[in-house]
């Protein structure tokens, strides 16, 4: 995985990897051309958006403590930003990549570097782009090994690292997709094959060759950073006939626990270690790996369809010569899987790896999250509910994006861009997950929340049952936080802060609001910058489903956002 201490350069996926000599921290190039590229899937050719011809993109290889250096080139027609998911971007928001939040796009024949380091974490992350729908095909692994010389904290050494990156293929232009739904205020159609590592595999037509196999050597341990970049589906995945063991999720360590299936969200990772343990009675057979939908929302609102990849044992062999096994995921719609799942991650809570969670709170927000509908615009007829428009919200707001990008405006003190009366909790509280309301319309605007340097916070997120309750995976960009507790129904006050788990809850970037409940979360505003957060289904993020964090500086040095560079793209 790593070049010899002897070796300078690497030329990795296509792109420079520059490694130092020594054992200090390094700092890593990368340079990602954007560019059209026809790629065949489901029989169905169509030029795609990718970075530098490969789909999926290149892999960026770190280490805890590197610097890493991007430069993006757009060579498309339409607008670019690169966001690296999960990465804290300590004091340095510029590099975060959300685009009208901290940068303007990448314009066509434009190019900008980001510019990072990797701080306190660990594991596996991903990059996507983060304009429109871009990231349907713009997206690829972030491996980011400890610091050189600190073994994993888990008992086995990997003979191999694999990602496994669940993607989701359309025939048509994503863009158009999108386009069509915003103009009609009619959901966007849905996608038309899963894929894993770019692949759909066997189960769809025209795909058994477009398969992605997984060669393992019996008796060897394998981890797997499993990664869902698809655009609007959380997914079930499971190996068949094998055990899978979840180490590490969204680049921070837990405590190991076994599990058949994984449930993975859009915007999730997840590190499972895997020993190659061949059938006593048919070693050379080949097992299935699935992954398939859990999903929440209205039949017909997702694509319902299943993506295999194989595991094989040597010797090789044709799929329809060998004996298959298949692995059994569970319901489509099995949230009691989803919840106790979710009850097994726990950080390691250890004194190397401390989980430092805020035992008291400065400020408390509750953040209903849900659909919405706004009113068809005069001569305009619309697809929506009642002939109105889908929309979406928190506390009911549904996010206005700018013209000009949030952080821009921040810095340099421009007036009239945003306004900070995001309000803490719905200014007309309902029974979330009861009978919804008759009025289903939003509000619109680009409000924010502003917060003082190092203030601890606690975020409730509450699903709603308006047009249906739906599992939402909230995002935040610049933090990790912890998920100090969640539930069912409507949160409650008085009683559910007793339960928080407040010793080694899991830390994450995005966490899964459970359909008809709650979550809870907790972390310190210690980043200096403006932080996007919201829902991690696209199509949500589309309709307004999103909000934004200002964290002002703190009075030293260390705590002050960055100035930005020079080659920050213009709106």
């Amino acid at each position: 995985m790593e070049a010899p201490p002897c070796l300078a350069l690497l030329l990795f996926f296509g792109t420079l990897l520059v490694l130092p000599q020594s054992s200090h921290a390094a700092t890593r190039y990368y340079t990602f051309n954007v560019t059209m590229q026809n790629v065949t899937r489901l029989c169905t050719t169509r030029a795609i958006p990718t970075v530098n011809g490969k789909f999926p993109g290149p892999k960026i290889v770190t280490r805890e403590g590197d610097r890493v250096v991007v430069k993006v080139v757009n060579n498309v027609k339409d607008n670019v930003t690169i966001h690296w998911h999960g990465v804290r971007q300590l004091r340095t928001g510029w590099s975060d990549g959300p685009a009208y939040v901290t940068q303007c796009p990448i314009r066509t024949g434009q190019s900008y570097v980001y510019n990072f380091t990797i701080t306190g974490q660990r594991g596996t992350l991903f990059w996507h782009a983060h304009v429109s729908w871009m990231r349907a095909t713009l997206y690829g692994p972030i491996v980011i090994l400890p610091k050189r010389g600190l073994p994993y904290p888990f008992p086995v050494k990997p003979y191999k690292e694999v990602p496994i990156i669940f993607g989701e293929w359309f025939n048509a232009d994503p863009e158009a997709i999108i386009a069509q739904a915003l103009k009609t205020g009619a959901g966007p159609n849905i996608s038309d094959a899963f894929t894993i590592n770019g692949l759909p595999g066997p189960l769809y037509n025209c795909s058994s060759k477009d398969t992605f196999k997984l060669k393992v050597q019996p008796g060897k341990w394998y981890l797997l950073r499993l990664i869902n970049a698809a655009l609007n589906e959380e997914l079930f995945f499971s190996i068949a006939n094998h055990t899978l063991t979840v180490v590490d999720v969204d680049a921070a360590y837990v405590k190991p626990f076994h599990t058949d299936v994984v449930l993975i969200t859009p915007g999730q990772t997840t590190n499972v270690l895997l020993r190659a343990e061949p059938d006593a009675g048919c070693p050379a057979a080949t097992h299935l790996m699935l992954a398939r939908p859990y999903g929440t929302g209205q039949p017909g609102t997702f694509d319902n369809t299943t993506v295999a990849a194989v595991l094989e044992y040597a010797p090789p062999g044709h799929i329809k010569s060998l004996p298959l096994f298949r692995p059994s995921l569970p319901a489509l719609n099995d949230t009691a899987f989803a919840a106790n799942y979710s009850a097994k991650l726990r950080s390691l809570a250890t004194p190397d790896y401390p989980a430092n969670v805020p035992r008291g709170v400065d400020r408390s927000f509750f953040f209903a999250v849900g659909l919405g509908t706004n009113p068809c615009p005069a001569n305009q007829t619309c697809q929506g509910p009642n002939g109105s428009m889908f929309t979406a919200s928190m506390n009911n707001v549904s996010f206005d994006m700018p013209t000009t990008a949030l952080l821009q405006a921040h810095y340099g003190n421009i007036a009239g861009v945003y306004t900070t009366d995001f309000p803490a909790a719905p200014l007309e509280p309902f029974n979330y997950t009861g009978t919804p309301p008759n009025n289903t319309n939003v509000s619109n605007g680009t409000k924010v929340v502003v917060l003082q340097y190092n203030t601890s916070v606690e975020v409730v997120l509450q699903d709603t049952s308006i047009l249906g309750a739906e599992s939402h995976p909230l995002h935040l960009h610049g933090f990790d936080f912890f998920v100090v507790g969640q539930g069912f129904g409507n949160y409650d006050s008085s009683k559910d802060p007793a339960k928080f788990n407040l010793i080694d809850p899991v830390q994450r970037n995005t966490v899964g609001v459970p359909a008809g409940g709650w979550v809870a979360i907790r972390f310190f505003a210690d980043n200096p910058g403006v932080w996007f957060m919201h829902c991690h289904l696209e199509v949500h993020t589309s309709w307004g489903l999103k909000m934004a964090w200002v964290v002002n500086d703190g009075p030293l040095p260390e705590q002050k956002l960055m100035p930005p560079p020079a080659d920050l793209p213009k709106c």
